[in-house]
């Protein structure tokens, strides 16, 4: 079955690396036209050289914060300037924060819950005029949602939100043909941070240990992540909203 979503608009935040990254790539080379942002650093040329590369679709990688309104509304003009509104929005952006609750001061609390979880519905909200009947939104979780990360308490509670916003999402967006999903990752062998780290930099034994109570007995690469995403943007996942899907390996 064909994916469908050769000529659709979406967009990816913070898609510079990473598992970002992974579905930037993986939704311009499937023929999709990707606008994707990032805060910082030094990858974004170097993606915006790849997506050249392809030789095919309409791409551009822009700098936003997306926890700033300011910044969204900007990033939904570069949107409107890259095609006829949106099909695919993927909320990505994401970091992680590890400590002790005693020593997690309320400073850090707040930079992880606006990153995580603000980010989500300020672009969302602002990209609600762009969106096109049959629409999906992907929102990026994390497993430490469902189980719970030791020294990881904000974290762990941001993505748990990001659950019942994308359920709340589904349900108001419905009627719209709008669908919201979201994708909780495990431990991701290519991906820094997370539940705990990457999988390739975390100690060997607590390696092993978690690889024995995973049924796959592999982490997932970043690949295999955007290859959910790319089902949930697809017409293949068409009667699908409000679920959340989780790429674990079993664990």
């Amino acid at each position: 079955m064909d994916l469908q979503i050769d000529g659709k608009n979406a967009l990816v935040t913070g898609g510079t690396r990473g598992i970002g990254r992974a579905i930037v790539t993986a939704l311009a080379e499937n023929g999709a036209n990707v606008t994707t942002c990032y805060r910082s650093g030094a990858e974004a040329d170097d993606l915006r050289d790849e997506l050249k590369g392809l030789g095919t679709g309409r791409h551009q990688v822009v700098q936003a914060d997306v926890t700033g309104e300011k910044d969204v509304a900007a990033l939904a003009d570069r949107c409107r300037e890259n095609g006829d509104g949106l099909d695919i929005v993927v909320n990505n952006v994401g970091i992680d924060e590890a400590g002790p609750i005693e020593r997690t001061s309320l400073e850090d609390w707040a930079r992880v819950r606006d990153t995580n979880l603000r980010s989500m519905f300020t672009v969302t909200q602002g990209m609600l005029p762009l969106l096109s009947q049959g629409a999906s939104v992907i929102n990026m979780g994390g497993a430490a949602a469902l189980r719970g990360v030791p020294m990881r308490a904000a974290y762990s509670a941001s993505k748990a939100a990001i659950i019942g916003l994308t359920r709340s999402m589904a349900k108001e967006l419905g009627p719209n043909g709008i669908r919201v999903n979201v994708v909780t990752p495990g431990f991701v062998e290519d991906e820094p941070g997370g539940d705990g780290g990457g999988g390739g930099g975390m100690p060997e034994p607590v390696r092993q240990q978690i690889l024995a109570m995973t049924p796959l007995r592999r982490f997932a690469t970043s690949d295999d992540v955007a290859g959910v995403v790319l089902f949930l943007a697809s017409d293949l996942s068409r009667y699908l909203t409000g679920a959340t899907l989780q790429v674990d390996g079993g664990i």
